[in-house]
């Protein structure tokens, strides 16, 4: 069973993923600067995480079973052609929740205790002992918006209650009052809750329904005291008018994981700023993380090879 990796890995990356191969498969990963439908030809299956994954791919492709999507965020991958080539497509959630919600707090922690501002002026040696403290801030207490209760959300929910926060959340649906209780979560209106959050945090598809759901109307109704934190997709944020609402004092910072492009050019406007911490999409970067989505990519990947149907299927 032929495998192809879409992603140009560095070598480290594509060992721990060589590990993880079950017998009988063959991985080929995409070197950088190949087009992804020149080595697709003999492919069983697609492994992608941010790649496209076009019609001109899928084309490609004659022998394709299975798109596996690395993640849970799939906008890269052309689900409609998919679909008419007869081609399935699945998610790997294991692994991409627990670092993911870990990560929400890595950012939050970092924009509370001004991390960035205190480690730079200690390199520079200037002492900030007491520059900072009114300016920074505790978790416990603070009332924690959660824009998504899925499977991410509901992580971040149990970290925040431990932490001693406040859980609030919007979705599409309203959760059951079972996982509300286990949670201690307050379902609200996307409006009620931006306006009563101290933390907003997004965890939600992009789609065209989602794109640019958090734009000039939404910060608008935030709390100057309010921080912003985006690990899902960039599009999710009208980066424009977060850049305004950040230099306004409109809110108070950004804890950033993803952008609209990525990476986004150096010059960008957010990353000159010193209320936004800013990541290179690495969330769900960790080796542990890995090593699971590899396992659980690749047993998705030998139920289809034995005729089962996929799990986490979206297409």
């Amino acid at each position: 069973m032929r495998v192809v990796y879409l992603e140009p890995v560095p070598p480290d990356v594509e060992a721990v993923v060589v590990e993880c191969l079950p017998e009988g498969f063959d991985l080929r990963v995409r070197r950088p600067g190949e087009d992804p439908a020149s080595i697709v030809g003999e492919a069983d299956f697609l492994l992608v995480a941010t790649t496209p994954v076009t019609a001109e791919v899928l084309a490609a492709a004659p022998r394709l079973r299975l798109i596996q999507h690395q993640g849970v965020g799939y906008d890269n991958v052309d689900v409609a052609a998919a679909a008419r080539a007869g081609v399935p497509v699945a998610l790997t959630p294991e692994g991409t929740t627990i670092p993911v919600a870990e990560h929400v707090f890595l950012l939050i922690l970092s924009l509370y205790r001004n991390l960035l501002p205190a480690a730079t002026a200690l390199r520079e040696g200037r002492w900030l002992q007491w520059s900072l403290r009114s300016r920074s801030f505790n978790l416990v207490g603070k009332r924690l918006g959660i824009v998504g209760l899925g499977r991410i959300g509901r992580e971040v929910a149990r970290r925040g209650r431990a932490f001693g926060c406040q859980i609030i959340y919007t979705d599409l649906a309203r959760a059951p009052a079972e996982v509300e209780a286990e949670l201690g979560a307050t379902y609200a209106s996307l409006d009620d809750l931006l306006a009563q959050a101290d933390i907003v945090t997004l965890h939600v598809p992009l789609t065209e329904a989602t794109r640019g759901l958090i734009g000039a109307r939404e910060l608008a109704r935030m709390r100057p005291s309010a921080i912003l934190i985006n690990t899902a997709r960039g599009g999710l944020v009208d980066e424009e008018a977060l850049y305004r609402a950040l230099v306004a004092g409109q809110i108070a910072g950004a804890g950033l994981d993803v952008f609209a492009q990525e990476p986004p050019p150096p010059d960008h406007p957010l990353l000159r700023l010193e209320n936004v911490v800013a990541t290179p999409h690495i969330a769900a970067g960790t080796r542990d993380a890995l090593r699971e989505k590899m396992a659980a990519a690749f047993a998705n990947m030998q139920r289809v090879a034995q005729g089962l149907e996929p799990l986490h299927r979206v297409a």
